[in-house]
């Protein structure tokens, strides 16, 4: 395979199990604010406390500042979701409003400052395989224009269905296809022999709920997966790297170049067409929404 070593019947079956298993408790969160509540600060104060000192200690493949800022990020960002779709009054409060979007940005930066930091890497760092070289640069140039495409978090709203999602209308489509494509190479560049289920696997169990079961809460969806993934990784490390279903990636030069190389191309199309957007419009997008008069906007406006 380009991208990955050989693939067993049985790992692809349990790719599907994984992809399966992050949408369905994503689901199970957001129809109960009950069960938010134990997944996102009740079972993680449980595994650090109990599992994760021992299991994500020092040396092991998620034993990094990343993997451990990455999971208490995650969460934080579950957290503050909740405390804006649940507390009266928190969906109208301008500041509020903010916190989604910086929430975004920091953990895009994160991966951006590991991109960076892996480009001076190569061997075996913390148990897993890197390749550094300039496509850690050209993807991390990727992260940086995702981060200032994020625009209109103040049209961000809280859906009157039982579930009460958050709902961002102008977080649109090709904004999150940039992101998908940027977050797989991040990880196919940094942590590439976990990229099989941490890039394919997780990315994917939060877009397709987003284009097909609730548009326009992709960052709901997305933080609750990536912390029900995080927990899950850091307490079993060696599903990803050492277990029978783990899948190697193929360690190519040329794959990491292409696809750091499709990330910067994405998201560099969608910064030209984002700041033609609000020059076009003449639309500040740190006060109001850039994409209104867009269909895929719309439909979302309207069902919220």
């Amino acid at each position: 395979m380009f991208l990955f070593e050989a693939m067993p019947w049985y790992s692809v079956l349990m790719w599907f199990v994984v992809l399966g298993g992050l949408m369905l408790v994503n689901e199970l969160a957001r129809m109960s604010k009950w069960v938010s509540l134990f997944l996102f600060l009740v079972l993680p104060i449980i595994l650090t406390v109990a599992v994760w000192p021992k299991t994500a200690g020092e040396g092991s493949s998620v034993g990094t500042w990343f993997h451990w800022v990455k999971v208490y990020s995650a969460l934080a960002g579950c957290l503050g979701f909740m405390a804006l779709r649940y507390i009266k009054g928190w969906d109208k409060n301008k500041y509020v409003l903010m916190f989604p979007a910086f929430i975004l940005a920091l953990n895009i930066l994160e991966a951006v400052i590991r991109d960076f930091q892996v480009y001076s890497l190569n061997g075996i760092v913390d148990g897993v395989m890197m390749i550094g070289g300039p496509w850690n640069i050209m993807n991390g140039i990727a992260g940086l224009l995702n981060i200032i495409t994020i625009s209109g978090w103040m049209g961000i709203v809280v859906s009157k269905s039982r579930s009460r999602d958050m709902v961002w209308p102008d977080q649109l489509w090709f904004w999150i296809i940039a992101y998908d494509i940027w977050n797989f190479a991040y990880v196919y560049n940094c942590v590439s022999d976990h990229s099989f289920y941490a890039g394919a696997a997780l990315l994917i169990s939060c877009t397709i709920p987003a284009f097909f079961f609730k548009k326009g809460a992709w960052l709901q969806h997305r933080a609750q997966t990536l912390a029900i993934w995080m927990m899950f990784t850091m307490s079993f490390p060696a599903f990803v790297g050492e277990s029978k279903f783990a899948v190697q990636s193929s360690h190519s030069e040329t794959a990491l170049w292409v696809v750091s190389a499709l990330s910067l191309a994405a998201n560099i199309a969608v910064f030209i067409y984002h700041f033609y957007k609000i020059f076009k419009h003449k639309r500040n997008p740190f006060k109001v929404e850039v994409y209104t008069d867009l269909k895929a906007y719309q439909a979302v406006a309207e069902q919220n």
